[in-house]
C-alpha cells in the first residue's frame, strides 16, 4: 500500500490527469525555442567588407555585381568566393578584365577597417550583424549558446535543491514569470555583454521549467500510464523545433524573434496558478492537511466524489506510513552518493546525461555547416524526432527502459562514426546520417527525462534531477569548444562525441529497470528494490527468526510452546 494506490482511488489517469499534464507540457513548445534560437539569432549572414569610404563605390556594393567586388575584396583560400575579412589597400581595378587572375597575389590587403558589408536574404539582423561577431571576433557567436547552457547549469544547481525545499509548484511558477520577463527584456539589448547577461538569466529560467515540469507531472501519473504519457508530452519540444523555424523564418530579425518566444510564458504564468503541489512531497514535508486539500480536488475533478469526502489524513498516513517515517530524516545531496544502489545509480545517470547532451547539441547547434538552407535543416532536424520518439516508446513498453536507453545511444554513436567514412561531397548522405544521429539523441533525451524521475525516490528526487541535469549542461557547453578541433583534423570532432555516447551506452547497461514499478518514495525503497541482495537478505532474516523460536522453545515451559511455534510461523 502507497501513493500509487491512494493515486488510483482518486481517479487514476482521470480528467485531472489530462488537463494538468496538457497545461504543462505546452511550454514545451518554446523550450525547444529557448535552448536552439541561437542558430538563428547569431546566424551568420553572408558578407565581406565594407568598401574604403573614398571609393567610388562606397558602401553600396550591395548593389553591384560581384564581379565589381574584386576590385576590392580579394578571393579567400579556395579562391571560390570572396574572402571575408580582407580587403586590398587600395582598389584594383586591373583585376576586373578577363586575363587577370593571376595578378591578385601578393598585392597588399588590410583588415575590415569600416566594418563589414552584410547580405540580408537569409536574415534580416542578427546578433552577428549588429554586434560584428566575425572574423577575429567570430568565437564571441559561440559564447552566447555557452554562457545561455551556463544559466541553465546554475539554474539545475539552484533550482534543484529549492525544490526539495519550497515545492516543485513555487519554483515552477516563479520560473515562468523570470523567463518571459527576462526573455523578453533580452530584446532590448543595447550591447552583447547586455545580451549575454539576460541569456544566462534566462536559461536559469528554462532550467526551473524544465526540471520542475517533468517532476510535477510524473508525481501525478499513475504507473501503468507513465510511459505513454511522458513519451508523447515530450513531443511538444519535438513540434517546437517547427514552431522555432516558422517564427524565425516569418520574422529574421533577431529582436522580433527574442520576443516572440518568449512572449507566451506570460500566458503560462497566468495559469499556472492552477497547478497543484505533489502529494507527495507535501505529505513528506509535514503538510498533509495541504496534501488532503488537494488529494480530494483532485478526486472531484475525475468525478470521484464519494472518495473525496472519505478521504482523511488518517487514511494518507496509511498509504504512506513508511515514507512519512522517512521525512524526519534531512536530505542533502550527499544522499546521492551515500548509498552502494542510489550511488551506482547516479554515477551512471552523469555519464548518460553528458554524453547525450553533448552528443546532441554537437549536431544540433552547427546547422549552416550542411551547406543548405538553415530553415529547411532545422525542418528536418525537427521532423526526424517523430519517428525516433515513436520508435523509443515502443522501446520503452516492451523492451524496457535499460535497453532502450543503452540502444538509443549505441546507435547514434555508430551513425557518428560511419559518417566520418563519407566523402565530404556526398553532402546528401552526410546530411541524412547526421539527422538520424540526431534522431536518436533525441529518443535518449526522451528516455533518460522518464527513466531518471523513476529512479530517484521522491524525497531526493529534484536533487537528483538537479545534479543529471547539471551534468547535462556542462555537455552542451562542451559541445559547441570540441568544433574547434577540426581545425587540427576534420573528423576528430564526430570521433569525440561519438566515443562518449559509447561509454555512456556501457553505463547505461549498469542502471536498474523500471518498468511497470512504482516510483520509489525512499532512499530505503530503492535499496530494497535493486541491492541484489534482496533473497539472501531474506533468507537471513528467516534463519535468524528460526533460531530466536529454537532458543524460546528451550526457555519456555511446554504449555507455550505450541504459542511460540505458531508466533514463529507467522513471522516468516
Amino acid at each position: 500500500m502507497g501513493f500509487a494506490d491512494l493515486l488510483e482511488e482518486v481517479g487514476g489517469f482521470g480528467r485531472y490527469q489530462w488537463i494538468h499534464v496538457t497545461l504543462i507540457s505546452l511550454p514545451g513548445l518554446f523550450m525547444a525555442s529557448q535552448n536552439l534560437i541561437n542558430n538563428f539569432v547569431s546566424g551568420v549572414p553572408e558578407h565581406h567588407c565594407s568598401l574604403p569610404l573614398n571609393s567610388s563605390l562606397g558602401n553600396s556594393s550591395q548593389l553591384f555585381p560581384e564581379s565589381w567586388l574584386k576590385a576590392f575584396i580579394p578571393p579567400d583560400t579556395s579562391g571560390l568566393r570572396l574572402d571575408r575579412c580582407r580587403r586590398y589597400v587600395s582598389p584594383q581595378w586591373h583585376l576586373l578584365s578577363a586575363n587577370s587572375s593571376l595578378n591578385s597575389s601578393g598585392l597588399q590587403t588590410e583588415g575590415c577597417e569600416e566594418g563589414w558589408t552584410y547580405e540580408r536574404t537569409e536574415f534580416i539582423a542578427t546578433t552577428v550583424s549588429e554586434f560584428g561577431l566575425v572574423c577575429s571576433w567570430k568565437p564571441l557567436k559561440q559564447m552566447i549558446q555557452t554562457i545561455y547552457m551556463g544559466g541553465v547549469l546554475t539554474g539545475a544547481i539552484v533550482f534543484g535543491g529549492l525544490s526539495d525545499k519550497f515545492g516543485r509548484r513555487s519554483i515552477l511558477i516563479w520560473s515562468y514569470l523570470q523567463l518571459a520577463v527576462l526573455g523578453c527584456t533580452s530584446a532590448l539589448s543595447p550591447t552583447y555583454s547586455t545580451y549575454c547577461m539576460f541569456r544566462f538569466l534566462s536559461g536559469m529560467a528554462v532550467s526551473g521549467i524544465i526540471l520542475n515540469g517533468v517532476s510535477l507531472k510524473v508525481e501525478w501519473i499513475p504507473t501503468k500510464q507513465r510511459t505513454v504519457v511522458g513519451t508523447l508530452s515530450s513531443f511538444t519540444f519535438t513540434f517546437g523545433q517547427l514552431v522555432l523555424v516558422g517564427l524565425a523564418y516569418w520574422l529574421r530579425d533577431w529582436r522580433k524573434l527574442q520576443v516572440a518566444v518568449c512572449l507566451p510564458h506570460f500566458l503560462f504564468f497566468a495559469y499556472s496558478w492552477w497547478y497543484s503541489e505533489s502529494a507527495r512531497w507535501l505529505m513528506l514535508s509535514n503538510r498533509s492537511e495541504d496534501a488532503l486539500k488537494i488529494l480530494q480536488r483532485v478526486a472531484r475533478v475525475n468525478g470521484k466524489k464519494e472518495v473525496a469526502d472519505n478521504l482523511t489524513v488518517e487514511v494518507l498516513e496509511k498509504h504512506m506510513k513508511k515514507e512519512i517515517e522517512a521525512r524526519k530524516s534531512t536530505y542533502t545531496a550527499v544522499d546521492l552518493v551515500r548509498t552502494r544502489v542510489v550511488r551506482r545509480i547516479s554515477m551512471c545517470l552523469v555519464v548518460v546525461w553528458f554524453a547525450t547532451s553533448f552528443a546532441y547539441y554537437g549536431i544540433a547547434m552547427n546547422l549552416q555547416k550542411f551547406g543548405v538552407s538553415i530553415y529547411l535543416i532545422q525542418v528536418i532536424f525537427g521532423a526526424v524526432d517523430i519517428p525516433a520518439k515513436l520508435l523509443a516508446l515502443a522501446s520503452l513498453s516492451v523492451l524496457g527502459r535499460r535497453i532502450t536507453q543503452a540502444s538509443c545511444l549505441f546507435l547514434s554513436a555508430t551513425v557518428i562514426f560511419i559518417n566520418i567514412l563519407v566523402p565530404t561531397e556526398m553532402q546528401t548522405l552526410r546530411t541524412t546520417l547526421a539527422c538520424l544521429g540526431k534522431g536518436f539523441t533525441s529518443a535518449s533525451f526522451t528516455t533518460v527525462y522518464l527513466y531518471t524521475g523513476e529512479l530517484y525516490p521522491t524525497v531526493i528526487r529534484q536533487t537528483g534531477m538537479g545534479l543529471v541535469s547539471t551534468m547535462a549542461r556542462v555537455g552542451s557547453m562542451a559541445a559547441p569548444a570540441v568544433l574547434i578541433l577540426d581545425e587540427v583534423f576534420p573528423s576528430l570532432p564526430s570521433l569525440v562525441y561519438g566515443g562518449a555516447a559509447i561509454i555512456a551506452s556501457a553505463f547505461a547497461c549498469f542502471l536498474p529497470e523500471t518498468l511497470n514499478m512504482h516510483l520509489p518514495e525512499t532512499i530505503e525503497d530503492v535499496e530494497d528494490k535493486w541491492s541484489g541482495r534482496s533473497p539472501a537478505h531474506k533468507d537471513g532474516e528467516q534463519n535468524d527468526i528460526k533460531q530466536e523460536v529454537g532458543v524460546a522453545k528451550e526457555l519456555l515451559p511446554l504449555k507455550e510452546m505450541k504459542e511460540v511455534d505458531r508466533a514463529g510461523l507467522n513471522a516468516l
